[in-house]
């Protein structure tokens, strides 16, 4: 019996009622957060450029932040790219990315098309976590480091199995869905930094469902896709790089998204520059809220090579690369206090007193003994004042990149109405809330996507611009 046949079987076994209040709740925080970010992310020419190319006649599915629709795909496309527009989304250490926003656009897209539950849209965004991550977990870290963007190459069997089970595929019909996705998983860490990144998710996302929707449809593929001798395994990890035994292994016990869970982020920039984040503000809030750049001769970092590999850039060439540079982000945080959506917006990466502190930035690898041998995650940041005063601080892990140091849930919701305020009007925003605070009473999901939709459409001279107004 094939993975993909094998995997569609632990699928068809999971149900709602047999979820636990955590996991329940767990994955309604992720659809929260994911679509706080995907209203933001509308704003974004990121998202407002694929729409303006792919959506040219309307259907039956919202484009979050406009009032318009679009057909199932090109929703699931446009909605992907706009939910990781801002890098803002969670992830997951399992998988080596993003996980939440390449499903949770897919499976609004489903669910409008097709009909679903509140219900229904936890299941399936809970199943299709266990899914994406626990691949994740047999090709990992390998698969990362090659040069694969996990979030998509690996994405895709999450929005698999997610739009599988919310759209009630049979056992024979998903396993033919996830075959297909093997020849549908694309996306290189080279296009880091670029627009190319977020389209990533919503190229996964519309994949995904179009493989779900052509299965569906009575579609065929290789029953061994994933270990045949030119399948999945071999040619994206190579012979001995991957271990597929882990996938099936410990099979919901506990579920992913219970345990290591979702990784949330506090800050709109990579996560690989969040421990070096977290280090620098518990240093500037000791100084009193900001340390004057006049004052400062140099900054040392230290990030796991692993990370480091995309975030060490000194000079970033836009506000997108920006969210890729530790040398960045550390300086924007020792000059304003904080980090926020508007520090990668219009030309605040050009900054010249922020590009003098930048140039007094040294970021290096871990040295041995530094941290834990097996610790991919932990940064220092070491401050050398002009008067030889030195501030240090360490991070071995930063708040939010697992279940067993969560942000806390009102600073997540602050996140999300500020997130989605950016789009829509405050009362809406507030209603949206509501809404998915009693997500598992919503009868059809028709109720929440409606309240994603702004109140005007945007013009098409505005669209064709890649300005979404």
């Amino acid at each position: 019996m094939g993975l993909a046949r094998q995997l569609a079987e632990k699928l068809a076994e999971m149900h709602y009622d047999d979820l636990p209040a955590t996991a329940v709740e767990a994955s309604r925080i992720a659809i929260e957060d994911t679509l706080g970010c995907m209203l933001a992310g509308s704003r974004e020419p990121a998202a407002a450029i694929v729409a303006a190319t792919v959506a040219g006649n309307d259907g039956p599915c919202v484009i979050a932040g406009t009032g318009r629709r679009a057909g199932t795909l090109d929703a699931a496309l446009i909605n992907g790219t706009a939910a990781h527009a801002l890098d803002f989304d969670n992830g997951s250490n399992s998988m080596g990315g993003h996980v939440s926003a390449t499903m949770v656009p897919a499976l609004l897209a489903a669910a409008d098309a097709f009909g679903a539950s509140g219900r229904d849209l936890v299941l399936a965004h809970t199943a299709g976590f266990e899914v994406g991550t626990r691949i994740g977990l047999g090709l990992n870290f390998h698969h990362y480091e090659k040069g694969w963007h996990p979030t998509s190459t690996l994405g895709i069997f999450a929005v698999i199995g997610a739009c599988a089970k919310l759209l009630r595929l049979s056992v024979d019909q998903t396993a033919t869905a996830l075959a297909i996705g093997t020849s549908l998983a694309s996306g290189i860490k080279a296009n880091f930094g670029s627009m190319t990144k977020p389209m990533h998710v919503g190229h996964c996302a519309r994949n995904g469902l179009f493989a779900v929707l052509l299965a569906r449809g009575g579609y065929t593929a290789g029953a061994q896709a994933f270990e045949h001798k030119q399948g999945f395994f071999e040619v994206y990890n190579g012979k001995g790089n991957y271990d597929a035994g882990r996938i099936l292994e410990h099979w919901s016990s506990p579920l992913q998204i219970l345990q290591p869970g979702a990784g949330y982020k506090q800050y709109p920039c990579c996560a690989a520059t969040h421990a070096a984040l977290d280090a620098v503000l518990k240093i500037v809030r000791a100084q009193g809220g900001r340390i004057a750049p006049d004052r400062i001769r140099s900054v040392e970092t230290w990030t796991p090579a692993r990370r480091l590999a995309h975030t060490d850039r000194p000079d970033p060439v836009s506000n997108l690369d920006a969210k890729f540079s530790v040398q960045y982000c550390v300086s924007r945080a020792l000059i304003d206090g904080r980090i926020g959506v508007e520090h990668f917006e219009g030309d605040a990466w050009q900054d010249p007193a922020l590009r003098r502190l930048m140039a007094c930035v040294h970021s290096a690898t871990h040295r041995p003994g530094q941290f834990a041998a097996d610790n991919h995650f932990g940064a220092e940041v070491r401050i050398t004042l002009v008067d030889g005063t030195v501030l240090g601080e360490r991070v071995d892990i930063q708040l939010g990149r697992t279940a067993d140091n969560p942000i806390p849930p009102a600073q997540l919701r602050a996140k999300f109405l500020e997130c989605a305020a950016r789009a829509l009007p405050v009362p809406q925003t507030v209603a949206l809330a509501a809404c998915l605070d009693a997500l598992t009473d919503v009868v059809t999901l028709k109720e929440l996507t409606r309240l994603l939709q702004a109140l005007e459409k945007p013009e098409k001279n505005d669209l064709k611009q890649g300005v979404m107004t």
